[in-house]
């Protein structure tokens, strides 16, 4: 099924949303705490669904696993991140959808990870704390981009506050300077960071410095997580030594991600190099049309057969046509699809 922007008209209203969330809350509060394990391997950076008229489409996020389980063998997702469009989200929409996500992904998914950073403090630990009450296996914190932290001192501080009101929950820090605009490095914001946040327990690394990530990696304790963030660029961070990977195009290039990482494992460097080149090459292509996140939402939704929506304001839904171009390379590199 090939849903373009123009003709999404699923609808769910905003007391549906409510009644669902109400049904739910039995079910969430039964939930047990969630287990300490550490993340590895590919993690999908979910889409946030939307209905044509821009509000939120849980009834959507139960086949979005199921494809993400049996098509691409991805079996952990990282919600309203920056592929989930949360700064274009109210905290209420991101509850939702959080606890959308724990309750449908519970016997289906290995992890849950939500992040739940704001520009304001006092939101994010309302989000972090509303996440360890929902079952949520760890929580993530992106910089704030307004008001920014200029030391990794001040950058710590505030991840500490969030951190504080859900203790029990694994805590990893979202590095992602291209868009905060906060140039801390990674290493130096893990540099004693155990201490002053006991539950840390790594970093999603979406930069391109792979000497700060290698830094990472060198600096991380056996139960931590360095994940890196750059699709494509994932092998030349395995081997760099990442434990995991956070993307968006694990969506829908995971099965190839996954033949990937086995590849490396195995030792097999030139099929794992075809496989990072043939990625390279549909981004590349995308990147020259103009590859932005709307594209990329409208890119799973042609590939998965989902419903997931156009972006929301002020991001602009993909033209159809630049749709199909992008779907055309894609068979073409990825003729078994």
């Amino acid at each position: 099924m090939h849903c373009f922007a123009y003709q999404w008209a699923t609808k769910i209203t905003k007391s549906d949303a409510y009644k669902e969330r109400q049904s739910n809350k039995v079910v969430m509060s039964a939930m047990a705490p969630a287990a300490d394990k550490k993340l590895t391997g590919l993690v999908a950076a979910a889409f946030t669904p939307f209905t044509a008229q821009g509000e939120i489409n849980v009834a959507e996020i139960g086949r979005y696993i199921n494809y993400l389980r049996e098509k691409q063998g991805v079996r952990s997702v990282f919600v309203n991140g920056t592929t989930g469009e949360s700064m274009s989200l109210t905290v209420a929409e991101r509850k939702t959808l959080a606890e959308a996500w724990c309750l449908k992904a519970k016997g289906k998914m290995d992890q849950v990870i939500v992040h739940v950073g704001c520009m304001s403090v006092k939101d994010s630990q309302e989000l972090a704390h509303h996440a360890a009450q929902i079952g949520a296996d760890g929580i993530a914190v992106i910089a704030p981009s307004f008001f920014k932290p200029n030391t990794a001192e001040a950058l710590k501080k505030f991840l500490h506050e969030v951190a504080s009101v859900a203790p029990s929950l694994p805590f990893y820090y979202y590095h992602i300077p291209a868009v905060t605009g906060v140039n801390v490095l990674g290493r130096d914001l893990m540099e004693g960071i155990e201490e002053l946040i006991p539950s840390f327990r790594g970093v999603k690394f979406s930069g391109e410095d792979l000497m700060d990530f290698g830094q990472c990696v060198s600096y991380s304790k056996p139960h931590w997580s360095a994940l890196y963030g750059v699709d494509e660029q994932l092998l030349a961070a395995l081997a760099m030594g990442a434990h995991g990977a956070v993307g968006s195009t694990y969506n829908y290039l995971g099965c190839h991600f996954n033949e990937l990482i086995s590849a490396f494992e195995k030792d097999s460097l030139d099929q794992a190099r075809t496989i990072q080149f043939k990625v390279q090459e549909l981004l590349s292509y995308a990147k020259k049309l103009g590859f932005d996140l709307g594209v990329n939402k409208q890119l799973m939704n042609e590939v998965s057969g989902l419903c997931l929506g156009p972006p929301r304001l002020p991001l602009m839904p993909c033209p159809p046509e630049r749709a199909q171009s992008i779907m055309k390379k894609y068979h073409s590199i990825f003729p078994d699809c």
